[in-house]
């Protein structure tokens, strides 16, 4: 009895070792097969997207030459670049104030859980619910859509992410490093440029590197602030996708892949790197 129950008992850890690839192989299947799918047909000869009609380069060469689709990526790019610098300055400003008052202060109050709540709020509201809120606001000021109403957007909803990585990141600071150069004499703000900013220096990036993919793919938001007069790729994309799918939009839907996969290796690299030291 004891043997049959020690094998019941060892049965369990067997299952979960055997159900766990199988989860991980389903749950990889169902994310990137579609994104396998979409690179292929991208170098599809045939302009249907469910008839292969051979490798070509064709698709990749008839994007390049749309004027349209560049002028959209190029605004895309102006606009995560300005909205990821400014939401990573507005961040990391944010985050250090707030350390600065928990320095200061012996106990957090409500004050300072209320601040921390509303600078994290925008990644935890619903889009929808946000873009009828910034149209709302623009509309109030009489503000014109265009590039200016979504640089303000797209700063609002990037910058927790900086502030959230540049808080943790001072959070695990060790306050002797900026207390022995205070004993040195360095000032607090050549304390502040000399020791916490190089130690900050990498959630920086990170959080930058994650508000400009945001920025970059975001399209919810962007339709409700962009106005007629500016286009940015997801809107110029979405307005493709009502006349038929082209190996066309497959093409540049392969390139922003490979851009997000870029930008978000990098930033794991500096997330773990900042981890380290």
């Amino acid at each position: 009895m004891n043997a049959t129950m020690t094998r019941t008992v060892n049965s369990k850890p067997r299952k979960k070792i055997v159900l766990f690839p199988v989860y991980i192989a389903m749950i990889l299947t169902v994310m990137y097969v579609p994104i396998i799918l979409v690179i292929v047909f991208s170098f599809n000869q045939s302009r249907l997207t469910s008839v292969w009609g051979g490798f070509s380069l064709a698709w990749y060469f008839e994007l390049f030459r749309d004027r349209a689709m560049f002028t959209a990526l190029r605004n895309s790019f102006v606009l995560a670049i300005l909205a990821s610098s400014l939401a990573a300055l507005l961040g990391t400003l944010g985050a250090a104030g707030m350390a600065r008052l928990r320095a200061v202060s012996s106990s957090v109050n409500g004050v300072h859980r209320s601040m921390e709540f509303l600078s994290i709020l925008p990644i935890m509201m619903p889009e929808i619910v946000l873009s009828i809120i910034f149209l709302a606001f623009f509309s109030l000021l009489s503000l014109p859509q265009g590039m200016l109403t979504l640089l303000i957007a797209h700063t609002t909803f990037c910058m927790p992410y900086p502030y959230l990585l540049v808080r943790g990141r001072l959070s695990g600071l060790d306050k002797s490093y900026v207390e022995a150069a205070r004993i040195m004499g360095a000032g607090e703000f050549r304390a502040f440029y000399d020791v916490t900013l190089p130690l900050m220096l990498p959630a920086v990036i990170s959080g930058m590197l994650i508000s400009f993919a945001m920025s970059f793919d975001d399209f919810v938001i962007s339709s409700f602030v962009a106005g007629v007069n500016t286009n940015t790729l997801p809107l110029l994309i979405y307005s493709n996708l009502r006349t038929g799918i082209t190996p066309k939009i497959n093409a540049m839907c392969s390139l922003l892949f490979v851009l997000t996969i870029i930008l978000c290796s990098v930033s794991m690299f500096l997330t773990s790197y900042n981890k380290k030291s």
